[in-house]
């Protein structure tokens, strides 16, 4: 095995015992090697102890559900617990503008949400699951005009969003959808 000889020392360190001279080298040679070594890892910037860094928490994340219902006529914002038993807080469009027509708007879904995340914020909750439910069952099965805006002005209100699921009702079997045998024709 001559090419041990000539390769360098760094490299097949783990071939040579502890205090062993490299081929072809004297005692002298690998002490001054070992020593070089020493140097050019000790000449570096020398590291000052630092202090632990504190990890800074916000506390633990509160969470609850925002349950948005968005139909064509209104829209709620309503904040429960997980379980959905207890309710937070509950706002809809309607407790917003004064016109009918106007209910189930963007606008009066990012009046209620900004006035659930308020109210949330007063009680310390942080975080939010969202759950969007359209009418279902024989209605329509798409969210109103006010479900996108609703859970916009959530996010933007500071509040952590967790999941976001459509929880509309769809019917296995039912009775019969309004419309007639030829449909809603337009």
């Amino acid at each position: 095995m001559t090419h041990l000889s000539v390769c360098k020392p760094d490299r097949f360190q783990a071939w040579r015992k502890e205090g062993e001279p490299w081929e072809g080298s004297s005692w002298s040679d690998a002490r001054f090697e070992d020593e070089a070594e020493k140097s050019i890892h000790q000449d570096g910037p020398k590291k000052t102890a630092r202090p632990a860094q504190e990890n800074i928490s916000l506390g633990p994340q509160v969470r609850e559900v925002a349950r948005i219902f968005a139909s064509f006529n209104d829209t709620f914002v309503h904040v429960t617990d997980l379980s959905g038993r207890e309710t937070i807080c509950r706002v809809t469009g309607g407790m917003k503008v004064k016109a009918d027509r106007d209910e189930s708007s963007p606008y009066a879904a990012m009046l209620a949400a900004q006035d659930v995340a308020a109210r949330c914020k007063e009680l310390g909750i942080t975080a939010l699951h969202i759950k969007i439910r359209a009418t279902g069952g024989n209605g329509t099965k798409t969210p109103g005009p006010g479900a996108q805006s609703a859970l916009r002005a959530l996010a933007r209100s500071g509040m952590k969003i967790g999941r976001i699921e459509d929880v509309t009702p769809t019917p296995s079997d039912s009775t019969r959808r309004k419309g007639g045998r030829r449909g809603r024709r337009l």
